[in-house]
């Protein structure tokens, strides 16, 4: 069984590159998170990268992530960063409006400095950026009310830059999923891996549901046992919840290869429940 996390696929280190370069026609920096490794799955110098535009962080998928969990998270980031800090999902429209109106808020003293100049009022040029993955492709499409940039559930499906009109002032660049070109911290990468926001041929399934058991043993093992039907006292193993599924291969051995891959999908759909890999406290 492979341990290490393989990383930097090539159109990674191209889209850095790409990114850097249409900074000079960016007015303001939307910068995508997944709510459930808020900390594991931020791009650590995303300050540097952008120059330290005016930002506004969108906490994508809130809607599987720990409720209380989320709110302190929030808090964090917007200390942190001192900038807007929002909880988004992918399956509704009803905090489109609360995005459009934060971006406009935020780009009011650009509004100024144009009309001070005696220029016409432009667009606000957005650039979103963040971990693949995350779900930027889904947030722009909604904003959109349409499907103008490609979505796909593998990690790394933008390959290209496009702008999108979302609204009369707003225009959003859309770029591929960007990720350090070093990643030291192996539990941050393994987090990466259970949300499926790194390549797929990156990681070992097996490895990675067992450590992702051992996370929520520690922090959500009654609802996780609940969900595979093991009593309070069973040890929370790829085996047992194998077991218990009647998953069994030649020599009467568990399945691990298909309930591995069971168990990573069941966390990604929040079919156990809602689920914040991070901890406040890792902050």
């Amino acid at each position: 069984m492979n341990n290490h996390i393989h990383w930097y696929p090539g159109h990674i280190a191209k889209a850095e590159r790409e990114l850097k370069e249409k900074l000079k026609q960016v007015d303001l920096i939307l910068e995508i998170y997944d709510a459930r490794i808020p900390y594991s799955g931020a791009y650590q110098n995303s300050d540097k990268l952008t120059n330290n535009k005016t930002k506004i962080i969108l906490m994508n998928k809130s809607d599987l992530a720990d409720d209380i969990k989320t709110k302190i998270w929030v808090k964090k980031i917007e200390d942190k960063f001192n900038c807007p800090c929002i909880l988004t999902t992918t399956k509704n429209q009803k905090d489109t409006k609360i995005i459009i109106d934060k971006i406009l808020d935020q780009s009011k003293p650009l509004f100024e400095k144009l009309k001070s100049k005696g220029l016409l009022e432009r667009p606000v040029r957005v650039m979103v950026i963040g971990m693949p993955n995350v779900g930027k492709s889904s947030v722009i499409n909604k904003l959109t009310k349409t499907s103008k940039t490609k979505t796909g559930a593998k990690a790394g499906v933008t390959r290209n830059q496009q702008w999108v009109r979302v609204h009369p002032k707003i225009e959003l660049l859309d770029t591929p999923g960007i990720i350090p070109s070093i990643q030291d911290d192996q539990l941050k990468a393994l987090k990466l891996a259970m949300v499926n926001s790194i390549s797929e041929n990156a990681y070992d399934n097996e490895y990675t549901a067992e450590h992702l058991l051992k996370i929520l043993d520690k922090y959500y093992g009654i609802q996780t046992r609940a969900y595979y039907n093991l009593e309070k006292d069973e040890p929370l193993t790829i085996e047992n919840i194998a077991y218990k599924r009647n998953w069994i291969i030649k020599g009467q051995k568990p399945d691990i290869v298909r309930c591995s891959q069971f168990i990573l999908t069941n966390f990604r759909d929040g079919k156990i429940g809602k689920i914040t890999l991070d901890e406040p406290e890792d902050f």
